[in-house]
């Protein structure tokens, strides 16, 4: 698709590739993305699933990756920048997609092995494989962007557990420091379990220095048979930061997955997310929370294909929107011909606290087997008067009380986050992204 941003695109890719390698697989797999991108192009606001993205800052932004030094990054942030570790998990911290070990005190991570992509043998195939070629022609083209220009991220694999002996939680740290018009942040995870492992991972984005970054994330997770991933997501940019971000994941028979995301921070945000229940007793388990204040625009897409039978998927999506941002979710739920017992439940619910904020909910369900048990509902109000009556009748004033009823419309995700550490450490900031001291104090 030949269209100025593609030909601005490609032109910034021939100068950055002169300082990657130029054979093995990871740069066979460059190559075939930036052909992807040159064929199909980024999508656009006409199309369906894009419309409520915010594409237009693109045109302004530089593709070109921000840096590929750790030295360089590195002394744009300091260890006083970030904020404290997750308490137990091994930390390792990228900035501006780049490694930074400095920065990362603790890389002893048990059973599962972190590798920098960079550092990964030319000859030596990706971990992960779930982003195939078809994927750069659909919803997931930022991921094509990701591979043609990332220069570095973590590589995970996790070996099934022996004598006891598991995998340390694993908090990765992605922060952003770079301006956006000098160049661009490209995270990068490649996730493995192998049958019968287990990993909890925290992935984080957060902003150090200018909060006006350029941000496009890419996470592939592969899960073998029995293996079970609880992933966190937390993002945290600046105010002027603009998203990307694209997640794909395979689950083999029998895996779990547990999917939390929770979004507060960038001045547009879209996270692409596409999963595969390619096995027989593959379960999801999604639930995500968006913020928006101010003129925020925060928008997920979430594609979630059946393929084998008895497959099971649970959506959950809570939305806030004040001043003028807006906030959707659109969450598919395809079932295939041949995955007969299908257990899939929907619930979105969206939040208006502004005047001029917008939300929009919008459940899909594509079944083509009658063997299936599927529901879905989604609903947008304001708070709810009654509640907000109690309140007020019990001495709170009106701003605290409807703090507090924001607080409880987002309990269905908070409570789902089962890592003590890092769910104390959500409700300690969450209060501040609801623009809250009192609450704050209140819990």
């Amino acid at each position: 698709m030949s269209t100025p941003l593609t030909a601005r695109i490609i032109e910034e890719y021939a100068s950055a590739a002169r300082a990657l390698p130029s054979a093995g697989a990871a740069a066979d797999r460059r190559r075939a993305a930036i052909k992807a991108l040159t064929a199909q192009g980024l999508p656009t606001s006409r199309d369906e699933n894009w419309k409520y993205a915010s594409l237009r800052a693109l045109e302004r932004l530089r593709f070109a990756p921000a840096s590929s030094s750790a030295t360089a990054t590195t002394a744009r942030v300091q260890p006083a920048d970030l904020p404290a570790a997750v308490r137990g998990c091994a930390r390792y911290v990228f900035v501006d997609g780049v490694f930074a070990p400095a920065l990362s005190p603790r890389t002893d991570s048990g059973a599962a092995i972190v590798t920098q992509i960079a550092a990964v043998s030319a000859a030596q195939p990706p971990l992960a494989t779930a982003a195939s070629a078809d994927q750069h022609s659909g919803d997931e083209r930022f991921l094509a962007l990701n591979e043609a220009f990332a220069t570095d991220g973590a590589a995970i694999r996790v070996a099934a557990a022996t004598g006891g002996a598991g995998a340390v939680p694993i908090e990765l740290l992605f922060v952003a420091s770079a301006d956006g018009q000098a160049g661009a942040s490209y995270p990068r995870v490649e996730l493995h379990l192998d049958a019968g492992a287990s990993l909890t991972l925290i992935e984080r984005h957060l902003s150090v220095g200018s909060d006006n970054s350029f941000v496009n994330s890419a996470v592939t997770v592969e899960l073998a048979r029995g293996a079970t991933l609880h992933h966190y997501r937390l993002q945290e940019l600046g105010a002027r930061a603009i998203l990307f971000d694209t997640l794909t994941a395979a689950l083999a028979q029998d895996a779990s997955c547990h999917l939390h995301g929770i979004s507060t921070g960038a001045q547009a945000a879209r996270s692409t997310i596409r999963v595969r229940l390619a096995g027989e007793g593959a379960k999801l388990a999604m639930a995500i929370a968006g913020l928006g204040d101010r003129q925020q625009v925060n928008d997920t897409f979430a594609l979630v294909e059946h393929l084998a039978p008895r497959t099971r998927t649970t959506q959950t999506f809570r939305g806030i929107a004040a001043g003028r941002a807006r906030v959707a979710f659109n969450g598919k739920i395809v079932v295939a011909k041949n995955a007969a017992g299908t257990d899939s439940q929907q619930s979105l619910r969206g939040l208006l606290a502004g005047a001029e904020a917008e939300i929009d909910v919008r459940p899909q369900l594509e079944i083509y087997t009658d063997e299936v048990r599927c529901s879905h509902g989604a609903t947008v109000g304001k708070l709810d008067d009654d509640m907000l009556f109690y309140l007020l009748a019990r001495g709170l004033d009106r701003d605290t009380a409807q703090r507090l009823l924001k607080w409880a419309f987002l309990a269905d995700v908070v409570a789902k986050i089962t890592l003590p550490a890092l769910r104390r450490d959500i409700e300690a900031r969450l209060p501040g992204a609801l623009q809250d001291v009192t609450l704050r104090e209140l819990l």
